[in-house]
């Protein structure tokens, strides 16, 4: 989890609900992981049937509708484009984010989404200063500028955004939009979470039914005694 010493100063962490129950913010975060990150970054650890299958959408939905970047459903999430020519257009290779989740945390996460902003003509990040990846949903959010304040010792600290040119989105939108997609990357992080959920409901289910004869033959061994 991101910490308040791990941010720049004035950038605190934002109270984000993870719901990996949520299985529609899971299907929407996914589209929007697969229709604008998969082009430059991989999941390699995560198989689109696999995928399915846990978040529930069908196998042909799947086929027709997200394998943009695969041939067969069996396939791993591999990334568009080669990871050379990446190389030589952003200067850096990007990362695989199957993991981002467990690396970074979620609320870093979900700050980076929402913190890009135009500095000196460019894309800047609030949490990942000069950082080499574009806006990549600039559309969406729109463009927004960051204001600091100066402090007495001459340090800055940041203080907001503010709005230059609005997206296609509203920011309530865009927010949601983000942390669905922050949602699919904890899953990404940990798949098996989902499955430990689903036996887990069955397990209390027992151990409330085990209660019940635990009860009754204590009854009885008390009745013997008395």
């Amino acid at each position: 989890m991101a910490s308040a010493a791990a941010l720049p100063p004035g950038v605190k962490p934002p109270p984000l609900e993870i719901d990996l129950g949520d299985q529609e913010s899971l299907q929407r975060g996914a589209r929007t992981f697969i229709n604008y990150c998969l082009s430059c970054h991989s999941a390699a650890y995560m198989r689109y049937n696999r995928m399915g299958k846990d978040l529930g959408i069908d196998e042909e939905l799947v086929k027709d509708n997200l394998l943009f970047a695969a041939d067969k459903v069996g396939d791993l999430m591999k990334a568009v484009m080669p990871p050379e020519d990446a190389k030589v257009w952003f200067g850096t290779a990007p990362p695989d984010l199957t993991l981002v989740a467990r690396f970074r945390g979620p609320e870093w996460l979900y700050l980076y989404m929402t913190g890009f902003h135009r500095e000196g003509g460019r894309w800047d990040n609030i949490v990942f200063p000069d950082v080499a990846m574009p806006h990549v949903l600039y559309e969406w959010q729109g463009e927004q500028r960051a204001v600091f304040k100066t402090m007495e010792d001459g340090s800055k600290r940041f203080d907001r955004f503010e709005l230059v040119r609005p997206g296609s989105m509203k920011k309530e939108e865009y927010d949601a939009a983000m942390r669905d997609l922050v949602n699919f990357f904890v899953y990404l992080g940990e798949p098996a979470k989902l499955v430990r959920y689903r036996i887990g409901v069955y397990v209390l289910i027992f151990l409330g039914v085990f209660l019940i004869f635990t009860y009754l033959l204590k009854r009885e061994y008390w009745k013997q005694l008395h």
